[in-house]
Order: C-alpha cells, then structure tokens, then sequence
C-alpha cells in the first residue's frame, strides 16, 4: 500500500490538478482543513496565478462577504480604492489580515493593469454577509436592488417607495445584535416589520426577474450581476434572520443550512460567466453533508458544494486539503493509522493524489479519522475520499 501511495503523489501545481479531471470545470474548488494559515493561503495563490496563466481560470472566489467583495473586485479591475482601503473594508471576519489575502489582491490589480476587460482576473467574495456573532442588517442589499429597479423600470411597478424599507429596517443595530445567535428572543427576525420586508423582498426580486429582457438591455453585464446579487442577498439575509428568532431545535441546523444555500447560489451564478477557482473550508465544498457539534448537539446540513455538485455535475471539481502539522496550534505528527500519518511518511512537502485512487489503495483498511487537537482544525475524513476528485497534503504548516 505505501508503494501505491508513493506512486501516486505529483508536485502540486495547476497542471497535476487538471490532470485528475475529466475536462476544465467550470467551478475548481480547493477546500483547507482549518482557516488562516497563510502557508496554505500563499499556496492557493500559486495555483490561481497558475490556473490563470495556463488553464484560461479568471475569476477566485473567497470564503468572505459577497457585498464587502464587490469593493475588492472595483480595485483589482479599475483602480479604485488604495491596496489599503480595500484590503481594510473589502474582507469580512478579519481575513484581510492575512498577509497572503494583501499579497493575491496586489497581484491580481498589477495582472490587470492595461488589459482589456475580457482578459482580466476578477474577485468575488461568495459569502453571505454574515459574521460569526451576528448577520449583516438587509438594508444594504435592499437599497441597492430598489435603486437599480427604481432607475430603470416604471415606477408604478415598484412594490414599495425606498422610504418605506428604510422605515422599516429601522436601526440596523436591530439586526446586528449579538446576543441573537444565542437568545432567539433578542433577533427582529420575526417581527412584524420583518415579515414584510421579506414579502417586499421577495416582489422586488421578483420584478428583477419579470424585467429581464428590458433590464438586460438597458444595464451593464455587471450592473446587472450586482442587482442579481443584491436580490439573493437580500432574501438570504432576510431567511436567516428569520431562522435566528426561531426556538425550535431545527434552529442552528437552519442557520447553517441557509448560509450554505447562500454560497451555492453565489457560486452558480459565479459560474455562468466563466469558470471560477473557489477557495474555502472541506467542509463547505464536499459532497456530503457537513456536520458539527453545537449546544451539545450534532447538527447536519447540506453543503454549498453539494448543492452546487447537484446543479453542475461533472463541470463541478472538488480537491480537499489535509495536513501533517499545525505545531503552533498543537498539531503535532499525525498518527500513523491515520491517512495523514499515511502521507507524512511520504518524502514530499506537498503533493496532489487521486483521492479516488488513494481510497481504492486504502481498501478495507480504512484507517480511522485522525482526532483534531485544536478546535479550528478539522481533518479528514477516510470516508469523504471517494467522494474528492483530489487531495492537497502540506506537510508541515511553518510557524507565522
């Protein structure tokens, strides 16, 4: 079996990834055990400059607010902002710390400068505004999608005037209250005035949608993405809001069930104007259900990329990331009887594998999940292999 696992692992670069897969698909995901290694991050770097360079790749999407990305995406394709502005304002739960996350968008605006519109890289942000603690008040998106309809259709066909959803919203603390991902009681989302922005939502989107040919027309292609975006984000924002008064003990399932549905449909439509390299956690790009422990109780939910995988299929990629050690996070040398333990032995300080061809290796001795020292990391799971197109092994994350 080492033999087999020797013979199977290749240098990782855009070119062995594309190699595991039947054809370029149109979203290329690569997940990571745990968030904020910039080891990892910078690796993810490589491969987008890569995969740009040499696959036609033109489009990276984060694990980072979809509507705070818009600004990021200004920058790397007109110029707008300073690195620093966008690098302080364009990233949600504190990613734009990240060394690598500067590092990406300095090279992105650098590649675009004096390109044409049709050979620049873009940024896009796929989550929904939604921090740990708490979720984004719905006015931004709201007021964004009225003022697109409200300049370009009749005004007698707007369900609502934009004093009355500023009325309301009313004080966006409302929204962000911190105290309402634990207490339903302290979350709007129930209210009255909840209830109907969601019934005004839900009419704007769907004139968005009526509109179409006229708005297509009379729009930009990204003018008219953004009002796409903001209707989606809106009746996201708006769901989990909802499901955050809720009191049932569905309440925490839903929450997450409704952040992932947010992501997929992000990353859809991402896909629909060319194909797209996803970076974010295994957990949000598997195939299977994504699962963790929360109040005592085990929570199960669909994740992003099985619902993307359900729409997309084959033109959907897949390729997890394992790690040997995290020694600053008290990770240490993994087990042997582990699959990390398994490819630590391996002289390499990164490879890709065929994850399919690794688990047919492993056969009935599927070793054991390896236990997590640290909270925030999360290895593999023997079980998910067959289900991966691919699998990114680090050996040895180095101290920051």
């Amino acid at each position: 079996m080492a033999t087999d696992i020797k013979d199977n692992a290749r240098t990782v670069d855009a070119a062995a990834l594309m190699e595991l897969l039947p054809a370029r698909p149109r979203l290329l995901a690569l997940g990571e055990p745990t968030h904020g290694e910039d080891a990892l991050l910078d690796l993810r770097n490589e491969l987008f400059r890569q995969l740009v360079e040499e696959e036609g790749y033109r489009t990276i999407a984060l694990e980072t607010d979809c509507l705070n990305g818009l600004a990021v995406d200004d920058h790397v394709t007109s110029g707008t902002g300073t690195l620093d502005e966008v690098i302080k304002n364009g990233f949600s739960h504190g990613w734009g710390a990240s060394a690598a996350n500067r590092e990406l968008v300095r090279w992105m605006r650098a590649h675009n400068e004096g390109r044409p519109a049709s050979e620049q890289v873009r940024f896009a942000g796929f989550d929904g505004p939604l921090e740990i603690a708490a979720a984004a008040s719905p006015r931004r998106a709201l007021t964004a999608l009225h003022g697109y309809l409200a300049a370009r259709v009749e005004a007698d066909l707007l369900p609502c005037g934009a004093d009355l959803l500023d009325e309301l919203t009313g004080s966006d603390d409302r929204w962000t209250e911190p105290a309402a991902m634990r207490e339903p009681a302290r979350s709007v989302g129930r209210s009255a005035e909840a209830g109907r922005l969601r019934l005004l939502a839900d009419e704007l989107v769907e004139l968005l949608d009526e509109q179409r040919p006229h708005l297509i027309a009379a729009s930009s292609a990204d003018e008219w993405e953004r009002a796409c975006l903001y209707g989606r984000t809106a009746l996201g924002l708006l769901r989990y809001h909802h499901w955050m008064a809720d009191t049932s003990l569905a309440r925490l399932a839903r929450l997450a069930g409704v952040r992932d549905r947010m992501m997929s449909r992000n990353l859809l439509a991402l896909a629909d104007r060319g194909p797209v390299f996803v970076y974010t956690h295994n957990a949000h790009l598997q195939r299977e259900k994504s699962s963790m422990r929360m109040g005592g109780r085990r929570l199960e939910w669909w994740s992003a990329g099985a619902l993307v995988d359900a729409e997309l299929g084959e033109e959907y990629a897949f390729v997890a990331a394992a790690l040997g050690t995290i020694r600053h996070r008290g990770v240490g040398v993994p087990p042997a009887d582990t699959v990390e333990g398994l490819l630590y032995a391996l002289p390499e300080e990164r490879c890709v594998l065929d994850a399919r061809r690794l688990d047919a290796a492993l056969g009935d001795g599927r070793p054991a999940p390896r236990v997590s020292p640290w909270f925030g990391y999360a290895p593999l799971d023997p079980a998910h292999l067959a289900t991966c197109d691919g699998l990114v092994f680090v050996r040895d994350v180095p101290q920051r």
